[in-house]
């Protein structure tokens, strides 16, 4: 007998271990069934599971379960990525907390034994917590980025590159961290908005007493390093100073100004300092105009003064200061950055200091401020490689659903840039390059290939020094669809699994991944793309439609959840939740509610239990005689083509209402329901096709429902004894099947229903206590609608609270409420029953309070202020909001109409 409480609890940790041990998992290359690839986007090995991650491996694991017991040949590809920065931040605050020495104390080669005796002891847990989800990942074939296969074709891929010539060094601008000495990719960039200043500063014209071009900058600090100042073209304000020369405070040289239509002449002054080695729009005026670039920051943030140390030659004018700017070296940015305007403002050249709330680009890692830096890194040529890809995607060989997101994608491409994929870290894969004395790079795939390119060179030994740099970490998870599956090698996987059927993953990556595994897929797999569809969906915020953060508060821990709810139902509120490419408001009673479905799914099963409704000798559908049977067979031929074509299209949404409306209101208030008598009536024929109807019908419900409610519906399986065909995970997918008189069963028993939640409506509209029955009056009914009613009499009596049904002839009664049926106007004489007086004030006085609160809103969302300054997603609950009350007062209006003087 089943439990008479669902408890998620008692049954995952087994259910999965099972499945595990099976080998239920497993992708077979041998086997002659159709592939289904779909390769996971790889956590951090310092990873713990975060809401983000139980939305995408949910959808991922709903579509793997799907395409399995659809037949399909299913690999879904596991592994973790290596995250360098991550992971060398969490081993380095390890050893400081531990008081052990630091990395560069231990060495680069104790260090990194260090940190793969952490990744053994504690990268394991977002893959433990994978499983706490549910997720079926074939775990034999995880994979890591950095392990010795992954490795391998890193290399192949940096030393193809590298030959090709779509590799190469260059000195240019870079995402710096000051703390962590390092570049970083824009994902670790977190822009945070800051109170600061704008300062006007006055630059003398050269020649040209008393004049100054003021110009506004929110960093003073960097001045020092200004070899220009940029004003728009058509800006009349300026036009007569284009080409000529201004003097910069403090060190006292002329520097030019250039026409440029970066400088906006709505912004600041209109007019804006070329710092070309420390802004990144600055660099690509310095480039334009052919500018110097010196850098006056060093790599960790403090004023160094190398590179500008010749025009320290210069006579001192009036407005320089050598000796003050000396006296800057080694100072801190903030620190100079007080010290500048402190003196500029005893030169008199500061105008104006205006409060200033800008974004300022924070590194997401160590949280300090990121430096703009000019520094020799290794690039990508991603122009040249993302031709084939923008193509690829242009001629559908590569689909996004919602299309939209092609828009990003090709945004992003059409205007790339190269790609920096040094990255100043020990933990990574370090750069397959070495340097002789003189300077000249060998790359190549091992030392001793390096030697004999250098001994060819040279005509001699010479002593090689590697780069200690590691490559970016998204370098490696770009190879992710093939690397994982034995690239460079020629697989039977390879052969079979490439290129994959979907890629499941948020928007904010389309950038970072998406587009450099198709880059790379594309080059070296013949030209044959990784995904033929890339599956985006939205963000998880939470229940007002506000970003998830720790300053706030508002994040919701899925494990939390898990433990709460269990994993069906925090796995059917987020496929629930999950329309395409939409954003997903998240809370903890959505979650509670989807519970709610689990229990009903639950308790469904017990009461056939209850009723002998199980498996035994097979039931043929097209069989059936009953008209119940019938519609039933015919709703859950409708809900299996809703499903496919829900899942085919990827709206999860869809799915999961499909899939609820099924089994909550057809399957269990509606068909239960109606089979009740028969159940509890004499054994017979009619009985026995009932049960059977029940039996086949909560089979394919728990099939259905088995993707996004994988482990209550295996354990019902087999509790309620359909285990004979095997696990629920290797069963096949249901199938419609042909079902006799269908028409004629669905406009019989569909009417039934629309009658009975008529006569609900009215009844919770007019606040009538359940146990009280009241007649069913008919009044113009045709004469098949009166025989339905009789056929029925006992479900509409029963669910309907009616005490008699009757046709109506003459003039209605006084005191009944009316609502119509086709062309049936169904009334209940209710004057017996509520006062109708009274009910009318009540209702007049809900539909006033609720009008007050429409009127409130409509006037905030009236203000162009309120719209224009309100975060997005406190307008968006507003208008919510909005919709709700306006939706209530027609119901309230409806109610009210229904009782009219």
């Amino acid at each position: 007998m089943l439990d008479k409480v669902f408890d998620p609890t008692a049954m995952e940790a087994r259910l999965y271990a099972g499945w595990e041990a099976s080998g239920a998992f497993s992708a077979h290359p041998e086997s002659p069934n159709r592939p289904f690839t779909i390769m996971i986007p790889p956590p951090n090995v310092t990873g713990s599971l975060h809401i983000g991650h139980a939305l995408d491996n949910t959808l991922q694991d709903v579509l793997i379960r799907w395409r399995r017991m659809q037949g399909h040949d299913a690999l879904w590809q596991p592994g973790t990525d290596h995250a360098g920065i991550a992971t060398q931040i969490v081993v380095e605050r390890l050893l400081a907390e531990q008081k052990q020495p630091d990395r560069r104390a231990m060495g680069r080669e104790a260090f990194l034994k260090r940190v793969w005796a952490w990744k053994a002891e504690s990268g394991g847990t977002i893959t433990r917590q994978l499983r706490r989800l549910g997720a079926s990942l074939d775990w034999p074939r995880e994979r890591f980025t950095m392990d010795e296969g992954l490795s391998a074709a890193v290399c192949e891929v940096f030393v193809t590159l590298h030959r090709q010539g779509l590799i190469y060094r260059d000195r240019r601008l870079v995402n710096w961290d000051p703390k962590f000495l390092t570049a970083i990719s824009d994902l670790e960039v977190e822009s945070k908005e800051v109170k600061g200043s704008l300062w006007h500063l006055r630059y003398p014209v050269e020649s040209g007493p008393g004049q100054f071009l003021v110009v506004a900058t929110t960093r003073p600090e960097t001045m020092l390093g200004d070899t220009a100042i940029a004003v728009h073209p058509d800006d009349a304000r300026f036009k007569h100073l284009i080409g000529k020369r201004v003097i910069l405070p403090l060190l006292g040289h002329a520097i030019p100004v250039v026409a440029d239509k970066y400088s906006d002449p709505e912004k600041g002054s209109g007019a804006v300092k070329i710092t070309p080695a420390h802004d990144f729009n600055d660099f690509e005026v310095g480039r334009r105009h052919d500018l110097p670039m010196p850098s006056v920051l060093d790599a960790e943030g403090r004023v160094m003064l190398d590179e500008i140390s010749t025009h320290f030659a210069a006579a001192a004018d009036g407005i320089a200061d050598h000796a003050f700017v000396r006296g800057l070296a080694g100072q801190d940015r903030f620190a100079a950055r007080k010290a500048i305007v402190a003196r500029l403002e005893k030169l008199e050249l500061v105008e104006k200091i205006e409060p200033h709330t800008h974004m300022v680009p924070h590194s997401e890692r160590s949280g300090v401020p990121i430096e703009p830096r000019l520094t020799m890194q290794w690039y990508v040529d991603a122009k040249t490689l993302a031709e084939p890809a923008i193509r690829a995607v242009e001629s559908g060989q590569t689909v996004f659903s919602p299309k939209q997101f092609e828009n990003i994608f090709f945004a992003w491409m059409r205007d790339i840039q190269p790609w920096c994929i040094s990255r100043q870290l020990w933990w990574g894969h370090q750069i397959p390059a070495w340097y002789a004395p003189d300077g000249e790079v060998f790359v190549a795939h091992t030392e001793e290939e390096a030697q004999a390119a250098a001994r060819a060179k040279f005509g001699h030994e010479v002593v090689l020094t590697r780069d200690e740099d590691v490559l970016d970490t998204w370098f490696s998870s770009a190879l992710w669809p093939f690397s994982t599956i034995g690239w460079p090698e020629k697989t039977p996987e390879i052969a079979k699994y490439y290129p994959g059927d979907v890629l499941v993953t948020g928007s904010d990556i389309i950038f970072f991944w998406v587009a450099r595994m198709m880059m790379m897929g594309i080059h070296f797999m013949d030209g044959r793309v990784p995904f033929k569809t890339v599956c985006i969906h939205g963000l998880v915020r939470d229940e007002k439609g506000r970003k998830m953060s720790k300053s706030r508060g508002n994040g919701i821990d899925p494990l939390e959840l898990l433990d709460a709810y269990g994993a069906d139902a925090m796995r059917f509120t987020l496929c629930a939740l999950a329309a395409p490419g939409r954003d997903i408001k998240l809370g903890r009673q959505l979650v509670e509610s989807y519970r709610s479905f689990a229990t009903k799914i639950w308790n469904a099963a017990r009461f056939c239990e209850m009723n002998g409704i199980a498996p035994g000798a097979g039931f043929d559908p097209a069989s059936a005689k009953l008209p119940l049977s019938h519609w039933i067979l015919d709703a859950t031929n409708a809900a299996l083509t809703e499903v496919n074509a829900a899942l085919e299209g990827f709206r999860f949404d869809d799915y999961a209402k499909a899939c609820y409306r099924f089994a909550w209101n057809d399957f269990c208030d509606w068909f239960l329901e109606f089979a009740k008598p028969v159940l509890n009536g004499p054994d017979g024929a009619d009985k026995n096709e009932v049960k059977a109807t029940a039996t086949h019908v909560l089979g394919v419900i728990l099939r259905m429902l088995h993707p996004v409610m994988p482990f209550i519906t295996e354990e019902l399986w087999h509790r309620m004894g359909y285990g004979a065909e095997g696990s629920l995970i290797r069963t096949a997918w249901p199938e419609a099947t042909p079902v006799a008189d269908a028409a004629a069963a669905r406009a019989e028993l569909n009417w039934v229903v629309r009658l009975i939640s008529e006569m609900r409506t009215v009844r919770s509209e007019m606040n009538v206590a359940p146990s009280v029955t009241v007649p069913l009056l008919m009044a113009g009914a045709r004469p098949e609608s009166l025989a339905r009613a009789e056929r029925w009499a006992d479900a509409i009596h029963r669910m309907g609270r009616a005490s008699e049904i009757r046709a109506l002839s003459g003039d209605p009664p006084k005191g009944v409420v009316q609502a119509v049926l086709d062309e049936t106007t169904l009334m209940l004489p209710l004057a017996d029953v509520i006062d109708f007086s009274a009910e009318r004030a009540r209702l007049r006085r809900e539909r006033t309070r609720i009008e007050g609160e429409v009127q409130k809103v409509e006037a905030k969302l009236g203000s162009e202020a309120f719209v224009s300054r309100a975060p997005a997603e406190i307008v968006e609950e507003n208008r919510e909001r909005l919709a709700a009350w306006q939706a209530e007062i027609t119901r309230l209006d409806t109610a009210l109409a229904r009782i009219a003087d």
